[in-house]
């Protein structure tokens, strides 16, 4: 099972996605994809961790090439989220870019038996954009219609509230 869990910020989506994961059978995994670059970084993720310290993830951080990424097969895997993912592979130095994120969910796909991808709504904010902002929104957005197209169940939060865009509503959550 493929499911997309897409929402503004603070709107409650990562949370939803652990407690699907968590809902899963196991192993569990929470991929990684923020990057400790300063102080404020390593707050946030250090309080991510603690947050989930109970709930039976095993974390592997994976900044870039999910191609690479050693994942035991048969699990569901929580990806935390596309939003850094896609700024590591476009801004980082070892980044392949935007086309190196489709082949990766799907290296996913191929060794979990259920992927949960979480990801941030773009372009409702009613800002322009330009340069590299307007760049990278744009390639957000074009990653989650794709990954909107190829996912079972896409599910968007607001306010911490479930709308089931495509497949069927998890009955446990």
């Amino acid at each position: 099972m493929f499911t997309l869990v897409i929402g503004g910020s603070a709107s409650g989506k990562s949370r939803y996605a652990e407690a699907l994961v968590q809902a899963q059978p196991g192993p569990r995994i929470y991929l990684a994809t923020m990057q400790p670059f300063d102080a404020e970084c390593e707050a946030r993720i250090a309080r991510h961790r603690e947050q989930r310290a109970d709930k039976g993830f095993e974390t592997i951080e994976c900044y870039v090439n999910l191609n690479e990424a050693e994942i035991p097969r048969g699990g569901s895997l929580l990806l935390e989220d596309l939003s850094n993912l896609l700024a590591n592979e476009l801004y980082g130095p070892e980044g392949g870019g935007a086309e190196a994120i489709l082949p990766g969910i799907e290296h996913l796909l191929e060794r979990c038996a259920n992927l949960t991808v979480v990801t941030n709504e773009v372009f409702s904010g009613g800002s322009d954009y330009e340069g590299d902002t307007l760049h990278f929104l744009r390639e957000l957005a074009a990653l989650n219609r794709e990954l909107a197209a190829r996912a079972d169940r896409v599910v968007e939060l607001v306010c911490g509230l479930e709308h089931v865009l495509k497949g069927e509503r998890h009955e446990n959550l």
